[in-house]
């Protein structure tokens, strides 16, 4: 394993993987989120308390899964930066932060939207709630960081340090609902017991889960390729000018 991430931290070399999986991962994401859509808006019931604002769960429990998917993936990337040096590494975690953000945004505005009939407000400074928003704000802070720095060597030590600091903050997320006593459901699908929701809801909610990730990884591919190939055409110009 360890073989393999050396051979492809090269930027070069990552490159040809992402040509090659990108419009595979793409196609994937089409397929389980249509189908997860399908599942969830026609073919599941809705639920015998919320009724059909339920349904608002099959797009916003896969953001939020996703927000701490990319996060948790950034600070993996940021150590490996700072302890092996592989310069894909710290690439890939500068370009997750605004898709990153871009999934805890949808997450907190489904959220609230699907707040306001269940617990009768729009917003309410619940520990979950304030954790995740906690989380965007990091998110909006890493995308300035990896947009302002001109000196690259630091801005990515910069960018490392401080997303591996920022990750004291989802074990917070995850155990907020255990920890103190919120309005937010707890665990209803990783628990240790089992699922607690009906084979029903948690088919299409499985089903966009895995489209959402695939879509991430799609544009996380995207991003980053478009980044390796800007880096390549300042390094040329900088030599096209000595």
């Amino acid at each position: 394993m360890y073989k393999f991430i050396h051979r492809y931290a090269n930027p070069n070399r990552f490159l040809k993987i992402i040509n090659l999986i990108l419009p595979i991962f793409f196609s994937i994401s089409i397929v389980f989120i249509v189908s997860g859509l399908w599942f969830g808006l026609i073919e599941s019931p809705p639920d015998y308390q919320q009724g059909d604002t339920v349904r608002i769960m099959y797009v916003h429990v896969p953001c939020a899964w996703i927000s701490l998917l990319s996060y948790s993936l950034i600070a993996i990337l940021s150590f490996m930066h700072l302890v092996w040096k592989y310069p894909i590494s710290i690439i890939i975690a500068i370009e997750c932060a605004p898709i990153g953000a871009l999934f805890t945004f949808i997450a907190l505005v489904t959220g609230s939207i699907w707040g306001s009939p269940t617990w009768g407000t729009w917003w309410i400074w619940d520990a979950r709630l304030t954790s995740f928003l906690i989380l965007f704000f990091i998110f909006l802070g890493l995308i300035v960081i990896g947009k302002s720095f001109e000196n690259t060597i630091r801005k990515e030590k910069t960018y490392a340090i401080l997303a591996l600091i920022g990750a004291f903050n989802i074990p917070i997320i995850k155990f907020s609902v255990d920890w103190w006593n919120t309005l937010h459901q707890p665990a209803s699908v990783f628990k240790m017991s089992g699922p607690t929701i009906s084979n029903e809801m948690l088919l299409p909610l499985i089903l966009m889960a895995i489209g959402f990730s695939f879509l991430f990884f799609s544009l996380m591919f995207l991003s980053t390729r478009v980044e390796i190939v800007h880096r390549k055409i300042i390094y040329i110009r900088s030599k096209i000018k000595l």
